[in-house]
């Protein structure tokens, strides 16, 4: 047996075992959400309090606020944490507090601290919320209709301490904001699908929920707060394996917000959030990495395959591999995709997937090499 024989021998191999991950992944895995049936819930409504960050997102609260005060809900108060904003938000968040008794406005003076993180932000609007079930979003963010506090409070019953739910960006023109929604989506079925398992490994401060109990009950943001990110996915994953989550994919409990419209204000948002997977528990890092590794021997594998001839119909062979990779990963992104309302994203799955492959392994580096910036 020569070298070239051994060789075709390992990479057919790999391409196997990379092959057998991934169908169990999308099947096993990402089919918990693709799968997964509501339970229908009795009418559950505690007060809430939904607590929102902003920095010099004056227009953006002006344009946003009415929205959560129009929530049709019974009992809620809004806390807005105007931190060191330098632009119109002060005055009009007063203005908001003219005409809404439920607003609580906490202003953070630049000359009065220190520089720091959104997390100080974060935990000052806990301290402001005057109730014990919490609900987070940005200052950038519309919930999807009157419903939004209704359907996410719901989840509290039952002595629920999290609550996961989808974050999804507005679809407009363009293909950036397709990657964009696309990279936002399949982020989303991995950490739905692992919170209906039951193995929460993350959450996404533009639309979660948990109570003022967890947060202190685990010192805040103290085993973290060297860390310059991480005020909700490095939160959720320091204490959801101990909790009672659960995971909302009702449309009605999704918050919108615009997607960045340039290559590099999107890659320096995607470098920050990847700031904080190396911090992640053991597990839930091998479980993200299997994948990921996966994914790239199985590419790298089948290109090899494809160049390296040795079989009769070989290249036939690998087209068939591919696309019955395809096919699989169709079959449940179609099914998760119309839970989430993302439609439009299925099909160009293997495309975008490609280009994430490129995009992922530059940010890594980058944020080796490169200080994170604080929270502006």
């Amino acid at each position: 047996m020569d070298i070239l024989q051994i060789l075709f021998g390992l990479l057919s191999g790999f391409l196997l075992l990379s092959f057998s991950i991934i169908t169990i992944y999308y099947f096993v895995v990402f089919g918990k959400l693709a799968f997964y049936k509501s339970q229908e819930q009795k009418e559950y409504t505690p007060p809430v309090s939904v607590v929102i960050c902003a920095r010099n997102e004056a227009q953006n609260l002006f344009n946003h606020l009415p929205k959560f005060f129009a929530q049709n809900y019974p009992q809620f108060q809004i806390v807005v944490v105007n931190d060191c904003s330098w632009d119109e938000s002060e005055q009009i968040l007063e203005e908001f507090q003219k005409k809404h008794s439920n607003l609580h406005v906490v202003n953070l003076k630049e000359e009065k601290i220190k520089e720091h993180d959104k997390k100080l932000a974060v935990t000052l609007g806990i301290k402001g919320a005057i109730y014990e079930n919490l609900l987070f979003t940005d200052a950038d963010c519309i919930p999807a209709n009157e419903n939004w506090i209704k359907t996410m409070a719901k989840d509290f019953a039952n002595d629920t301490e999290i609550v996961i739910a989808y974050g999804p960006y507005k679809k407009t023109r363009g293909f950036l904001n397709k990657i964009i929604r696309f990279d936002t989506f399949f982020n989303a079925v991995n950490y739905l699908s692992a919170a209906i398992a039951g193995k929460t490994y993350m959450g996404v401060g533009r639309n979660m929920a948990y109570t003022k109990k967890i947060f202190f009950d685990n010192k805040g943001f103290a085993s973290h707060y060297f860390i310059q990110s991480g005020d909700d996915d490095l939160f959720i994953n320091k204490v959801a394996h101990k909790a009672k989550v659960k995971a909302e994919i009702n449309p009605d409990s999704f918050t919108y917000s615009i997607s960045k419209d340039s290559w590099k204000a999107w890659l320096r948002q995607k470098k920050r959030h990847l700031s904080t997977s190396k911090f992640y528990r053991s597990k839930d890092k091998l479980r993200i990495g299997i994948f990921a590794t996966a994914n790239y021997l199985f590419l790298l594998t089948w290109v090899a395959l494809f160049f390296l001839k040795m079989i009769e119909y070989q290249e036939f062979i690998l087209a068939g591999v591919m696309l019955l990779k395809f096919i699989f990963q169709w079959i449940i992104l179609f099914v998760c995709s119309k839970k989430l309302n993302e439609r439009d994203l299925w099909f160009a799955a293997p495309f975008f997937e490609l280009l994430l492959f490129f995009v992922y392994p530059y940010l890594h580096i980058k944020n080796i090499f490169v200080k994170q910036q604080v929270w502006k």
